[in-house]
C-alpha cells in the first residue's frame, strides 16, 4: 500500500484539470462557431504535450513502456462474483508526453446496451529516478476515480502495485507482451496480499496502420 505524497497530490490536481481538456480536444471537434474559434488553441496544446520519442535521460528504462506506444483494439473482460464474465470492446492509445519524460494513455470502453456513453480514463506514467520505479496515476473522471501505483519490469512482465480507492491492495500486470498484442490483468486482495481476486482480464491487439 502506498500513501499519496504531497507532490503526487499536486500532480493529480494538475491532471484532473489538464486531462479532460486534452481528451475532449483529441476526441471531438467544435460544432458551432463560438467553439470553433478555440480549436487552434486546443490543437496547439496537444502538439506541445505530445513527444515523438522518449527523453534520452530515461536510457534503457524507456523500453519498459515504449513497446506499448501506439493504438490498440481491446477486448475487456470483467469476471463477476457469480462466475459469469462481462465483456466490453474498446481501444487504447499510448504516447510519450512532456518532452518524452512520461507516457500518457487513454483507455476507452465503447457504449453497451445498458450504458449509452463511452467510458474513458487516462494514465500518466513516469520513471522516478530516486525510487528507481515507474509511478502511475490513473484517472476516470466519470466515476470520480483516482488511483496511484508503482513498480516496473519483473522478468518479462510489468507489475504495478498500489491501493484501490477503498484502501485495499491492487496489482496491475502487463504480460504476454509482443509487438502485436499484450495481456493486462487487474487484481485485488482482501487479505493483505495473501490471495488475489481477478477483477479485470483484458486482451489487446495492435491496430493495423
Amino acid at each position: 500500500m502506498f500513501r499519496i505524497l504531497p507532490r503526487m497530490r499536486l500532480l493529480i490536481a494538475i491532471f484532473v484539470i489538464v486531462v479532460p481538456i486534452v481528451c475532449v480536444a483529441a476526441a471531438t471537434e467544435s460544432h458551432n462557431s463560438a467553439n470553433s474559434t478555440r480549436l487552434p488553441l486546443r490543437e496547439a496544446m496537444i502538439r506541445v504535450l505530445g513527444s515523438a520519442n522518449p527523453n534520452p535521460s530515461l536510457g534503457e528504462e524507456a523500453q519498459t513502456f515504449d513497446r506499448l506506444i501506439g493504438s490498440w483494439d481491446a477486448d475487456f473482460s470483467f469476471p463477476q462474483a457469480d462466475g459469469t464474465v462481462r465483456h466490453k470492446k474498446g481501444e487504447l492509445h499510448f504516447g510519450w508526453v512532456m518532452d518524452g519524460h512520461a507516457i500518457q494513455d487513454l483507455w476507452i470502453g465503447y457504449p453497451t446496451g445498458e450504458q449509452k456513453e463511452r467510458t474513458i480514463g487516462t494514465t500518466f506514467r513516469f520513471f522516478d529516478t530516486k525510487l528507481k520505479q515507474w509511478r502511475i496515476v490513473f484517472i476516470n473522471p466519470q466515476f470520480n476515480y483516482v488511483v496511484t501505483t508503482q513498480g516496473g519490469r519483473e522478468g518479462d512482465r510489468i507489475v504495478l502495485r498500489g491501493s484501490d480507492s477503498d484502501g485495499l491492495p491492487i496489482r496491475w500486470t502487463f504480460s504476454e507482451i509482443t509487438p502485436q498484442s499484450f495481456h493486462w490483468t487487474g487484481e485485488k486482495s482482501h487479505d493483505g496480499g495473501k490471495t488475489w481476486v481477478l477483477e479485470e482480464d483484458h486482451h489487446m491487439k495492435r491496430r493495423a496502420g
